[in-house]
């Protein structure tokens, strides 16, 4: 499922490892501990992208744990073969210890699942108990990783992008329109997002470089995205 556990020295895997350099050296001023990963439309890899991004950090030394916080449609437990009996949910309503619901995965690695999927998922978002929970886990973690739900479908990734250190925006080379991604990057920035980075998911192995665009042999299907939108450029397939 995660190339960086996989397949550890392949292309793929060292695409992760620079993702995480770029994201530790992003910000000179403030330490980036917590991160969303989101993207402008569901199917973009974003699970993934957090999966590995997450392996990544451990194996470098960190504290890591990875929240899904995608409470429509969660796949992290899924990913991870892990449980969803409780999770985040039952955590946030008081019915379970985050101690308990907190699960290893590995050394450095662990998971807080979604639990059961709640009828009002955007209130807990953006619940004072949410706040609480992730300034909770800054302390005992060096990084947070948060799957969040797709920009273009819910509003759940811009307000979690308010709580944390910085947003990555996955797009999916050949299938993401400019438009989708400019509107996606535009709900961010109506928040107030710091977007630390747009990763280019599912690239072509013959297009595998670093650069602003990408374009299908068919046609172009995500033109230029100038320098001020993106700051960070990593090609991940």
């Amino acid at each position: 499922m995660f190339i960086v556990e996989d397949k550890p020295n392949s292309i793929e895997a060292e695409s992760y490892r620079t993702l995480r350099t770029n994201i530790q050296y992003s910000s000179i001023d403030k330490e980036i501990k917590s991160i969303v990963v989101t993207s402008a439309n569901p199917q973009d890899g974003k699970s993934t992208i957090s999966g590995n991004l997450a392996l990544s950090f451990a194996q470098n030394g960190k504290k890591v744990i990875i929240i899904d916080c995608d409470l429509r449609r969660p796949s992290i437990h899924r990913n991870f073969y892990l449980s969803n009996s409780y999770g985040l949910s039952e955590v946030l309503i008081g019915k379970e210890t985050l101690d308990k619901a907190i699960q290893e995965y590995k050394t450095n690695l662990h998971v807080l699942t979604s639990g059961k999927i709640p009828p009002n998922s955007i209130e807990m978002i953006s619940s004072i108990s949410m706040n609480n929970l992730l300034e909770e886990l800054k302390i005992e973690y060096d990084i947070l990783i948060i799957d969040s739900p797709p920009l273009g479908a819910f509003s759940d990734g811009q307000i979690l992008s308010t709580k944390v250190d910085g947003t990555i925006l996955v797009v999916k080379a050949g299938e993401s329109k400019i438009e989708a991604v400019k509107e996606a990057k535009n709900l961010l920035n109506k928040v107030g997002a710091n977007i630390i980075g747009v990763v280019i998911n599912k690239v072509n192995d013959d297009k595998k470089k670093n650069y602003y665009y990408y374009e299908t042999d068919k046609k172009r299907e995500i033109t230029e995205l100038e320098k001020n939108e993106i700051e960070d450029k990593v090609n991940i397939n």
